[in-house]
């Protein structure tokens, strides 16, 4: 398992269209990619769950991907918060 922490960037927060980036991202790879904000978990590849955690600008996420590609798709998913 790989990790990465990361911190929401946007003014608006985790919203529907960096969203969609991300869930865009997750499912180009075949590891399976999970967002964990606070007590929440997110599965990366599902926009609803991802929009649920409610990650407003400033908050803290973990990034966490399990499967053969984890370091690519860890290091992929982390660039778009940089973005």
């Amino acid at each position: 398992m790989k990790h990465a922490k990361v911190t929401v960037p946007w003014s608006e927060g985790l919203h529907l269209r960096q969203a969609v980036r991300l869930v865009k991202v997750a499912q180009s790879f075949q590891a399976r990619i999970f967002l964990k904000c606070g007590e929440r978990i997110a599965d990366l590849r599902s926009i609803l769950s991802v929009l649920a955690l409610c990650a407003t600008m400033g908050t803290p996420l973990d990034v966490e991907a399990v499967g053969e590609d984890e370091q690519e798709a860890v290091q992929t998913v982390t660039q778009l918060f940089w973005e």
